[in-house]
């Protein structure tokens, strides 16, 4: 039996390649749709509006190919649509992100900014929908969400809620924070949601599975006692779950082979014997498969060799990340190499046009290392302000904020008093060998090899404020120490800008990522080593934070 064909719409907003593999892993054809002309044509059964990033570019875009008439015209067919993310955002009147930018406007409601003043903005990662009696789609309370996003269409009162029950929609609705937003919103053909169902792992594939079958109304399964308490958030966390993500570092060993391997203060060569080859610590794509099968929030593959000898479009990470996005459906985190390259043809290539490559691959974020340390050198000598040229601004102008993730790489300097540095300084507990407590937090580049007068205060300070979205906080002191985190670094980050901190470096056992959810205001924790070892897996992680009463994501709530 031929299979059915699912069309989703692309202007090139964002990652459609893991979209695409959800649907075809729940047994569908894809068939991307590049021009009006090309659905009043087709004249799809089931049609998803997916999109990432900025309002503006998203539905100027839509509007300028002629999608407006021919999306009117699909929905007053009565066949079904869904909308994805800023594919949710298009439905609504207009968003604050873009006043200049108009949308499909199928509710009159103008999106708008979550208040960064009480929360890190954007919202990144894994929450719950609000319990009701009217939630339609398979969506779950005791389930998690991904969600990636600054805008959205927060419900400041209840009038504005009533009136849009009075016209026909059900709301599904989440809280982050202070505010309440709408996640998931439907009306006769019309379903979107705000969260990512394609990176929402199994609960997402079955939001995804049950609008193509249109199974709209759908009884949950039946909770225990101690699963019901689960419909009580722990807000402290701002509604989010406690986000662990799984890193690889992936390079070409001596024998040309693509291996995760770890180092110790960036060193990846063994040490036993006479052998120096690069630390084998198994193939990326296995590792991601096995991370994801162990409930890992995110994947983060770090390219620690930038594969500078190959052309750009034969990368081995592409590669890596086209077959990890087939069967791994949580959010993906690429790093090295996106900048502005020469590519061995002689070619100048954007680094706008290398993160196009990379969405298209399957990655959901990029990282940004070195460059961004050029970038924010250039921010201050230009009078705090950006030029529009750094690979942070024309990538999160395009793609939006939460895409662009600034990777650090920081060594603690001690000195005799702040004077001593133009960089903010703190008093740490710890004093070096010359009873110093006076220090600060110095910037490295090309892999902690060469250091820059640029504090990681500073640094955050100017990512953000050109457009970054997230901060992966490593640290060279505690690189491969299985010692814990840097704590006090932790917390200088997070008093630098609003951006959610992932914490690295260091992690060697559940206790680690335990002091830093109690002693920091860590956004995330990340691990590499203990897991690749096999010491740990993702879940004794879990299992240990929610044995300490910490809200974390697992399909079923189990101790």
């Amino acid at each position: 039996m031929s299979k059915q064909t699912v069309h989703v719409i692309d202007v090139e907003s964002g990652n459609l390649q893991s979209l695409t593999n959800a649907i075809d892993y729940l047994g569908y054809n894809v068939e991307l749709i590049k021009t009006a002309s090309q659905l009043d044509k087709c004249q799809p059964e089931r049609l998803i509006l997916p999109g990432v990033g900025n309002y503006g570019h998203f539905v100027d875009n839509l509007f300028s190919r002629g999608f407006e008439p021919s999306i009117h015209k699909y929905i007053q067919s009565g066949k079904p649509i869904m909308g994805i993310c800023v594919g949710l955002q298009a439905m609504f009147k207009g968003s604050v992100e873009s006043p200049t930018s108009t949308g499909l406007n199928y509710l009159n409601m103008t999106l708008s900014k979550f208040n960064d003043t009480s929360k890190p903005v954007p919202e990144i990662g894994w929450n719950s929908i609000i319990p009701s009696d009217s939630l339609f789609y398979g969506l779950d309370p005791l389930k998690r969400y991904y969600f990636v996003h600054s805008f959205a269409a927060i419900l400041k009162d209840k009038s504005v809620e009533n009136d849009l029950i009075e016209q026909g929609w059900q709301i599904a609705k989440t809280k982050y924070g202070d505010e309440t937003f709408i996640a998931a919103i439907t009306k006769d053909n019309i379903f979107a949601t705000q969260f990512h169902p394609e990176k929402s792992g199994v609960a997402g594939l079955t939001i995804i599975d049950n609008f193509l079958k249109q199974k709209k109304s759908v009884a949950l399964p039946h909770y225990s006692d101690e699963e019901q308490k689960q419909l009580t958030n722990d807000y402290t966390n701002y509604g989010l779950t406690r986000r662990i993500i799984a890193c690889l570092d992936v390079r070409t060993n001596d024998q040309g082979d693509l291996v995760v391997t770890k180092g110790d203060q960036y060193d990846v060569r063994e040490k036993d014997g006479n052998k120096n080859d690069v630390r084998n610590l198994g193939k990326p794509v296995e590792l991601a498969q096995r991370y994801y099968e162990q409930g890992a929030d995110e994947v983060t593959f770090l390219n620690i060799t930038s594969f500078r000898d190959c052309p750009l479009k034969d990368t081995p990470m592409l590669e890596v990340l086209r077959l990890a996005a087939k069967t791994v459906f949580v959010p993906l985190t690429v790093g090295g190499g996106i900048k502005d390259i020469i590519d061995v043809d002689g070619t100048k290539v954007p680094a706008l046009e290398v993160a196009s490559l990379y969405f298209r691959s399957g990655a959901d974020k990029v990282s940004i290392g070195t460059d961004a340390v050029y970038a924010a050198e250039n921010y201050y000598a230009n009078g705090n302000k950006g030029d529009g040229s750094s690979p942070i601004e024309t990538i999160s102008k395009a793609y939006g904020a939460q895409a662009v993730v600034i990777s650090v790489d920081p060594k603690r300097v001690y000195v005799n008093n702040p004077s001593d540095t133009k960089n903010k300084t703190f008093q740490s507990i710890f004093p070096d060998s010359q009873g110093r407590t006076w220090c600060w937090y110095q910037c490295t580049i090309k892999g902690g090899r060469e250091s820059r007068d640029l504090g990681v205060w500073e640094l955050i300070q100017a990512c953000e404020a050109l457009g970054a979205g997230e901060i992966l906080l490593n640290c060279i002191d505690k690189d491969g120490s299985n010692s814990g985190y840097d704590l006090e670094l932790i917390e200088q980050a997070k008093s630098a800008g609003k951006i959610p901190v992932i914490a690295s470096s260091g992690a060697g056992k559940p206790t680690h990522f335990e002091e830093a959810f109690n002693e920091t205001r860590a956004d995330a924790c990340l691990g590499a080593g203990m897991f690749h070892r096999g010491e740990y897996t993702v879940n004794d992680v879990k299992e240990y934070l929610l044995n300490h009463n910490f809200k974390v994501r697992m399909d079923r709530i189990t101790k």
